[in-house]
């Protein structure tokens, strides 16, 4: 019998008959030792690049991933499929920590995926050396990078692995990195130059076209796009209120859908997304919270009713649509306003540094942290509630977290669930004496004794939900009977948790120790600019919008995608003959002159001519009279 191959693990795990483009290149480059880079587009199947190998080699593989709820799902998916994977991430109790590691070190663990701040952790760094360790996976790579749209100062330490763990390959994934991001990557990883692998897979996706269409009335398109365009679909919205109101504008409008945000119960959350991906919902109307790490396949159209603020951010929530390979819409509803907001929520985005100092400050004083004290713990919290004790508005306490968390002192993560966990504490004799004495919390005990296994040695999770339905009371009285119980020393009981949760990746500083590069923080506040003019120019640009995407992350084409709103003709002004000679002859006096960007071309004329410049440029070009280098446009002089 042959050793196993990556398709009989494919096959065997998967289900599927063969590889993706580029996932068994990528694979093979791992099992030969070599540190590699995976830059594959979102659908484009990062995750099989990792789990592939590391099931094909003895012992465990660590996977390094910035999201709770990526980490989670990864973790159920492995679990379904009958491949034993663990996670520790914020909010997890040190005894739950110490279990997985010590699963992790003696049992038969494939996966562990961790949080890049839980790399860093003193237990679980002395836990990792035990391990017989195969493959180091990291996963949202471009959070390594300061000039990247998710900069996490953690990633930055993930390097030193390299330290106690020397022979172990590293692959690096990310659906979105522009050139100096790739570069970047591959440095604060510490790939060495000759024995590391990059691969690229086209960010082409020809199935799936991308529309901007200018707006006033967006609610009302958004329903001719949905009736028009059969299937599922997923609506992103800028803020939670918003979700509510345009889910129940579709659900009057007789098409069926609900509304997603983070803010929302563990419960819920599941349920919405469950029945969505299962087909039982047609529409989710969604904060960017909703999709990481869902895989599914055929979903055909996904509508923006706001400007993402980066290229990144779009192309990544885009590219949901259509991983099947069939037919799907990537729609941009835009307006003036879009370019307003944005520019509002920039001026929000980065506080005064004496503002966060304050934040910082009255966080300390929050959880009653001592100076010197906090390190490594992490902290329910509630955002509203610190705003209003400390007379912050909400939106600048939250920009100032957002701030600590980019310089690296704290980490701000979304809702945590974390199920219920209880252990009966006396022998079986006092409980049944218990129960005597207790008849109403005698039938709790009994559901609990029979619905779960071993509470008398070790924790057991409970799903508080189903164990009230189960009882037929609310779970409130539920909540209540066991706090009852640990009150009596029955059973030691923790509950459940759904909070987001606030990290001291530091020790409690004085506020005049607190250090703030300003060099940095104006540096990163330009980049965010940057990527903010970026996504502005794509709306505004009309130039083929496969093109412009692509062309972002560095890849050249020529090649127009043929179904985009440019490409289908929606944008078209006649130009005539008299006007083309005039538009011609202007643009070839300036770049004969010196090149210019498409953006310094355009200003040379009046705003209201703009469309029928850009006609001409686009002729210009196709016929060779102008030459794009770097972003500038020369004249040919042919």
């Amino acid at each position: 019998m042959h050793d196993p191959t990556p398709v009989d693990i494919l096959q065997e795990y998967w289900g599927f008959q063969a590889f993706r483009p580029l996932q068994e290149e990528i694979i093979t480059s791992v099992l030969e030792g070599h540190d590699t880079l995976a830059l594959l587009p979102t659908g484009g199947g990062k995750s099989i690049c990792f789990q592939v190998p590391a099931l094909l080699k003895e012992g465990i593989a660590i996977v390094v991933s910035p999201l709770i709820a990526l980490m989670k799902d990864q973790v159920a998916n492995l679990r379904q499929r009958n491949i034993k994977a663990e996670a520790i991430y914020a909010g997890m109790t040190f005894r739950d920590i110490d279990r997985v590691l010590d699963n992790c070190v003696y049992g038969d663990i494939k996966f562990l995926y961790l949080s890049p701040e839980r790399l860093q952790s003193e237990l679980v760094q002395e836990r990792i050396k035990k391990m017989q360790v195969n493959l180091l996976a990291v996963d949202e790579a471009h959070c390594v990078s300061q000039w990247g749209y998710d900069f996490r100062p953690p990633y930055l330490e993930i390097a030193l692995v390299r330290e106690w763990l020397p022979e172990v390959p590293f692959i690096a994934l990310t659906a979105t990195a522009t050139p100096e991001v790739v570069k970047d990557i591959q440095e604060k990883l510490a790939f060495p130059p000759k024995k590391s692998q990059v691969f690229q897979k086209s960010f082409i996706r020809a199935n799936l076209s991308y529309s901007v269409l200018k707006e006033e009335n967006k609610f009302g398109k958004l329903a001719s796009i949905l009736l028009k365009v059969k299937g599922s679909a997923v609506v992103y919205v800028r803020n939670r209120r918003k979700t509510k109101e345009i889910a129940h504008y579709l659900q009057k409008r007789k098409i069926q859908a609900d509304f997603y945000h983070a803010g929302l119960s563990n419960e819920s959350r599941t349920g919405k997304q469950e029945a969505w991906t299962q087909d039982k919902l047609r529409v989710i109307v969604s904060t960017n919270a909703f999709g990481m790490g869902i895989d599914k396949p055929n979903v055909r159209v996904v509508v923006h009713m706001d400007l993402p603020n980066s290229i990144e951010a779009y192309f990544q929530e885009a590219g949901r649509a259509g991983r099947d390979g069939e037919k799907a819409f990537a729609v941009l509803l835009y307006n003036e306003n879009d370019k307003k907001s944005l520019e509002k929520a920039y001026k929000l985005a980065f506080p005064e540094i004496k503002e966060i100092k304050r934040v910082y400050q009255a966080l300390g004083s929050y959880f009653q942290l001592a100076i010197g004290g906090g390190q490594g713990q992490s902290f329910d919290f509630d955002l509203i509630e610190f705003a209003k004790n400390f007379a912050f508005h909400p939106v600048t306490a939250f920009n100032c977290l957002k701030a600590l968390e980019q310089i690296g002192i704290i980490i701000l993560t979304e809702a945590v669930y974390i199920p219920a966990s209880l252990r009966i504490k006396v022998h079986k004799d006092q409980l049944y004496d218990f129960q005597l004495r207790h008849p109403r919390l005698d039938k709790i005990l009994k559901v609990i004794l029979r619905s779960y296994h071993g509470a008398f040695k070790d924790y057991i999770k409970l799903r508080e939900t189903q164990l009230a339905r189960a009882l037929g009371v609310p779970k409130s009285d539920l909540q209540k009977a066991l706090l009852l119980m640990r009150k009596e020393g029955i059973v030691d009981y923790i509950p459940q948790k759904e909070n987001p949760q606030v990290i001291f990746i530091q020790e409690r500083l004085a506020v005049e120790q607190l250090t703030i590069d300003q060099q940095l923080y104006h540096f990163r506040k330009n980049r965010h600019l940057e990527r903010i003019n970026k996504a502005v120019a794509y709306a505004e640009t009309i130039v083929c919008r496969q093109q412009q995407l692509v062309r972002y992350f560095g890849e050249q084409t020529e090649t127009k995608c043929g179904i985009c709103d440019v490409c289908l003709g929606r944008h078209k002004t006649e130009v005539n003959r008299e006007e083309f000679e005039k538009y011609k002859a202007k643009i070839q006096r300036l770049l004969q002159r010196e090149a210019l960007s498409l953006a310094e071309i355009l200003s040379s004329f009046t705003p209201r001519h703009e469309n029928k410049v850009l006609q001409v440029v686009e002729y210009l070009l196709d016929e060779s009279f102008l030459e794009k280098v770097d972003d500038k446009y020369k004249w040919t002089d042919q």
